[in-house]
């Protein structure tokens, strides 16, 4: 079984104004589906993100998984 290709990248916030989210660009839909899809409708989605992430209004307020995660790793112990 190969791996699913996925533009998620933490942050997983939605933007109230496009309904898409701060970090990949998808939409809820999209992102509830995404294990469904085929590779064709997947790649399909991923070939809209750019310019989706584009039309984003403001960035999330609160801290991202990812960036906490790279605070947490650059903070001496």
């Amino acid at each position: 079984m190969s791996a699913i290709a996925s533009p998620c990248i933490l942050v997983c916030s939605i933007d109230q104004v496009t309904g898409y989210c701060f970090g990949c660009g998808r939409t809820k839909a999209e992102i509830g589906a995404w294990i469904e899809m085929t590779p064709e409708t997947r790649q399909s989605v991923m070939a809209e993100l750019p310019a989706r992430l584009e039309t984003v209004e403001r960035k999330p307020r609160r801290e991202t998984r990812r960036s906490r995660m790279a605070r947490e790793r650059n903070t001496p112990a």
